[in-house]
């Protein structure tokens, strides 16, 4: 049945099936014809795999984060992010990195990012002599830390999935996220040293005091969001609300740039989204239970034990593989079908399920920056108004930047599991 459910899935993809009804089709298949089970399980299970209170977050974090993008909270975080690094050549582009790792703190979307970030900093970019090619990259790579950074989208979909705490998750992904933006922001300072590119970013920057000012509301965002949860004040699901009325407040009353027209328009958006979101999540669900019927699971476990030497090995192959999944396979159901498979292993090699978790999240979201199906990919092209052949030259040095990080992640798990005693 697994073989069959995994091949078909796979046919439908290549023959252009939306994600959900592939993975929900193949499914359905698999019941119909290999098991004694009615189809009425079919919706029963896609009922109940989010029938979860932690993926109420799921759609509140994408409201929260289409709201900082009409409010113009990405504009004043963009002005802050200039006032810190702009000021060296290159200092744009090492802004974009910046920016998105702020952003990224509240929103836990990398296509929100791509798409808030991109419409303001490719322009900008373009103006200050960057190839566009080059931004388009830059800015689909550095929304990676959208899923990255807390609070996170795949990262709360793991915690689910694995059974493990989304708060320790979210305290773990603050190591590789800075890792990541602090490798990308080192490599694009050199690069454009070495390029000649960025040599007038200083010029139209606001002072330090002016950007501060524009932005401290904005910056208070993640503070009360991602503290809130860490001091225990509200559970990961209830500090989605907050977020919520945070960009609520800012918009409407605040900042004043959301009228009730602009607001329809983003529930509107944000019902969309966060229904893509949550079909592939049902339908992802109902592949797994099925996979775990079967005794797909333990069988992997078995296999990997009986060929898999080491912990240092496992990492490598499970890296590998997880790499190419990411290519071809969304994130979100990546991580639903896979993470009840490859959790119960990896804690078999005694590797920490926290840690495990971070690598699969970031390894996958790389994914989001590599062809076919390179979501971030597609959104900065779509920004930029270029075809994807022209971009994803320049994406090759920021994947190896990536691919880098994930090796120092995965081998030193206190860079993800280190702050956790000191925030328990």
């Amino acid at each position: 049945m697994s073989t069959f459910m995994m091949f078909a899935m796979v046919a439908l993809f290549a023959l252009g099936v939306p994600i959900a009804i592939a993975i929900a089709a193949a499914s359905m298949g698999g019941i119909a014809f290999f098991t004694p089970l009615p189809l009425l399980v079919a919706a029963q299970k896609l009922m109940t795999s989010i029938d979860s209170f932690p993926l109420m977050a799921v759609p509140f974090f994408i409201l929260a984060g289409n709201l900082m993008e009409q409010a113009g909270i990405s504009a004043r975080l963009v002005e802050f992010a200039k006032t810190l690094v702009g000021g060296v050549q290159g200092g744009l582009a090492c802004s974009c990195v910046l920016t998105c790792m702020i952003f990224a703190s509240v929103s836990g979307s990398s296509v929100a990012t791509t798409f808030a970030i991109g419409a303001i900093l490719i322009p900008a970019m373009t103006r200050h002599g960057y190839p566009t090619s080059f931004a388009a990259a830059l800015q689909a790579t550095s929304a990676e830390l959208g899923v990255i950074i807390p609070p996170s989208i795949p990262l709360i979909l793991y915690g689910v999935s694995a059974e493990v705490s989304i708060g320790s998750l979210f305290v773990a992904g603050i190591g590789p996220g800075v890792l990541i933006a602090g490798a990308l922001m080192l490599f694009v300072y050199l690069y454009c040293r070495a390029k000649g590119w960025g040599a007038n970013d200083h010029v139209d920057r606001l002072s330090f005091l002016t950007a501060l000012r524009q932005a401290f509301l904005a910056l208070l965002m993640p503070v009360i969001i991602v503290g809130g949860i860490y001091r225990g004040i509200f559970t990961p699901t209830e500090a989605s609300v907050v977020a919520v009325f945070y960009a609520l407040l800012l918009g409407v009353f605040i900042y004043r740039t959301i009228g009730w027209n602009d607001l329809l328009q983003v529930l509107h958006r944000s019902v969309i989204s966060s229904t893509i979101i949550m079909f592939i999540i049902a339908a992802a669900g109902l592949f797994s239970f099925l996979v775990t019927r079967a005794g797909v699971p333990a069988a992997v476990g078995e296999w990997i034990a009986g060929h898999v030497e080491s912990k240092v090995a496992f990492l490598i192959a499970v890296n590998l593989f997880l790499f190419a999944v990411g290519m071809f396979i969304e994130t979100s159901a990546a991580i639903i079908v896979l993470a009840p498979i490859l959790a119960p292993v990896a804690a078999l090699f005694g590797v920490d399920l926290i840690h495990f978790g971070l690598i699969m999240v970031v390894n996958l979201a790389l994914g989001m920056i590599t062809p076919p199906l390179g979501v971030n990919l597609f959104a900065a092209c779509q920004v930029a108004n270029l075809p994807l052949q022209k971009v994803v030259p320049k994406l090759v040095p920021f994947v190896a930047v990536c691919l880098a990080c994930l090796m120092v992640i995965t081998y030193l798990p206190q860079i993800s599991v280190g702050l956790l005693p000191y925030l328990n």
